[in-house]
């Protein structure tokens, strides 16, 4: 493993992780750090918002990798996730050998070689000169087809491709899969790769991402909407708001001119936007219900939250 003096030991890493914007918790920088030890993919697991994805962003800019990211969908196959042959150029070539401009002969020997291959974000990880992060954001939305064609490259850093044979590593990235649970993965995944599983962070810990990331917001302000956050997300919403609904919610008021929660329900409502993403969950909260939630921010109620900020 190449590591710098301050990325050898999981508090070095933890540190580089929190200058580049993300902080993280020990068990999450520990568990980075295994994967860059072992040369083994991370597997982190957890809903929607929960900040999966910016772990992979954060640990490329801490490392000083390039990022490169595959998103999985159904249907996605090895033309759009490994490579695919050059056609076009591969017929130009057939047409200036047929017109005298080229070597038959050797035409028909590299036809389909690394010259034509088209590298797509699998490959390119592994041919790259340098390591970089590989993020494979959803794998869960993915066939189980695609996962299974993974595990030859999770485990072995290699790919095979029938015309050529098989392609080598020339430097392993730091691969990060990523699961928002809505199918089950295989065993034989799951064996290749370190897990974790994300949760929502804490209070404490939520309210220092978020003075960190929009430290221009009053500590007030960010102290409230914090616990008002952790107080909805406790409702039974179909889309529970993530990290970075509450960010995005805080630079509102914040833009907004507020350096404090207003005392009246109606004046939240249009900002809730921000938090709130389908039409059931607007319908369901609120001014009455915002009030309710807004008594522990405001009163100080709930106990946890004065506990959790000294």
């Amino acid at each position: 493993m190449n590591t710098s003096p301050d990325t050898a030991s999981p508090e070095g890493l933890r540190e580089r992780l929190f200058q580049a914007g993300y902080i993280a918790d020990e068990d999450l920088a520990s568990l980075v750090w295994m994967g860059l030890s072992l040369e083994r993919p991370l597997l982190l697991e957890g809903e929607a918002g929960v900040g999966k994805t910016a772990i992979a962003s954060a640990c490329a800019r801490a490392l000083g990798r390039p990022l490169l990211r595959l998103q999985c969908y159904e249907g996605l196959d090895l033309s759009q996730a490994v490579y695919e042959w050059n056609y076009s150029r591969q017929l130009l070539e057939i047409r200036m050998a047929e017109a005298g401009q080229g070597d038959r002969a050797a035409l028909r020997d590299n036809l389909f070689s690394e010259a034509f291959l088209l590298e797509r974000p699998l490959l390119q990880a592994i041919r790259s000169p340098a390591p970089c992060v590989l993020l494979i954001d959803e794998i869960d939305r993915a066939d189980e087809a695609f996962e299974a064609f993974l595990l030859e490259m999770l485990s072995e850093y290699q790919i095979s491709v029938p015309e050529i044979g098989t392609l080598r590593a020339i430097s392993k990235p730091l691969v990060i899969l990523t699961s928002n649970g809505t199918r089950d993965l295989s065993d034989a995944l799951r064996r290749r790769c370190l897990f974790h599983f994300v949760d929502f962070p804490t209070l404490a810990r939520e309210t220092q991402i978020v003075r960190t990331l929009v430290p221009e917001a009053a500590s007030r302000l960010v102290e409230e909407c914090v616990a008002f956050v952790q107080r909805l997300r406790k409702e039974d919403l179909d889309k529970t708001p993530g990290v970075a609904e509450t960010l995005d919610w805080v630079r509102v008021l914040f833009k907004l001119g507020h350096s404090e929660l207003p005392m009246d329900p109606q004046l939240l409502m249009p900002s809730l936007a921000a938090l709130l993403k389908t039409r059931n969950d607007r319908w369901q909260v609120t001014a009455e219900r915002v009030g309710k939630l807004m008594d522990g921010p405001r009163m100080g109620q709930d106990a946890g939250v004065a506990a959790a900020l000294k």
